[in-house]
């Protein structure tokens, strides 16, 4: 297990560098001049300038200024946002709110999810199958922001069940409607994918086997059918942790949850370089090591990986 791990993490590696630097070529490329943003557009003197380009190594080449991000980057020293704070101070405050609101929005897709998918697939073509793939179309065609903004209107303002915006505490309680808005979507999906599944897997030689043998159609379905029916579903959800990570940016903004999104989209908004590539940085981390840990996962389903 250590040596299978110790292996996808080597793997990663040549990832994590191809990913960071396609991001950083596409901010370096962007049009427009981040210290003419600085500066809001007024003039400033040439003896200003080279100083601000020095100091945020925008006067290298651009092999030379990847080359000290992916230092800084290692060494978490991700320098200094435009506003004067460090960019490490501004990712404290707001990671550990992204965290959170990104887990419980895993947390909803995943177990309800799951439980309507396995529902859905052991029932296909009943009523409850028919409603459930109706309801799930229903929720991927509707965009995240309309989502947003109806049930922020309905649950929040009329029904009051919710704080309609959070507050800057972002406490577990304020992030619950935000979390089932970024979660909807991907529930939609990992039932969609758990129900064809356990279709696939249901009617397989070993589990005819295993109702041969007299077993009792609870171990059935989730010792047979379940695990080996949640490979597919491991994967989605872990590609998902890092998308629910990035993705975030319509839902903090139509609640103002002040987290990595919210961060992100004001960095961009100021064309403030070293926030955005130190922030995308970080998230490409965090993608890498939650597919790192899907990895390991599927040795913990699949006995046949973790032997080989």
């Amino acid at each position: 297990m250590l040596a299978f791990t110790l292996k996808r993490f080597l793997q990663l590696i040549p990832v994590f560098i191809g990913a960071t630097l396609l991001v950083y070529f596409l901010v370096f490329a962007t049009p427009g001049d981040p210290i003419s943003a600085l500066s809001g557009g007024k003039p400033m003197t040439p003896a200003v300038e080279s100083a601000l380009r020095a100091q945020y190594n925008l006067d290298q080449p651009f092999w030379v200024q990847y080359g000290l991000y992916l230092k800084n980057l290692v060494t978490l020293d991700l320098g200094m946002s435009f506003s004067g704070q460090e960019v490490r101070d501004l990712l404290a405050r707001a990671f550990p709110v992204t965290a959170r609101l990104a887990v419980m929005a895993l947390a909803i897709e995943a177990v309800f999810g799951i439980f309507f998918g396995v529902i859905a697939g052991m029932r296909k073509g009943k009523a409850f199958d028919s409603t459930l793939l109706i309801l799930s179309l229903i929720v991927i065609a509707i965009p995240t922001f309309v989502l947003g903004f109806v049930l922020q209107f309905v649950v929040g303002v009329k029904l009051e069940w919710a704080k309609p915006t959070v507050s800057g505490g972002a406490t577990w309680g304020e992030l619950i409607l935000p979390a089932v808005v970024l979660g909807l979507v991907s529930f939609a999906y990992v039932l969609r994918l758990t129900r064809t599944s356990i279709i696939e897997n249901k009617h397989a030689d070993y589990v005819r086997t295993a109702t041969a043998k007299g077993l009792s159609r609870g171990r059935v379905i989730n010792v047979h059918i379940l695990r080996n029916s949640l490979i597919p579903v491991v994967t989605f959800l872990g590609a998902d942790l890092g998308s629910l990570m990035g993705g975030a940016i319509v839902t903090e903004g139509i609640f103002n949850v002040p987290g990595v999104g919210n961060l992100l989209y004001r960095a961009i908004l100021k064309g403030e370089t070293p926030t955005v590539v130190a922030v995308v940085g970080v998230l490409v981390i965090v993608f890498v090591l939650a597919n790192l840990i899907v990895d390991m996962l599927y040795a913990l389903l699949d006995p046949r990986i973790r032997y080989a």
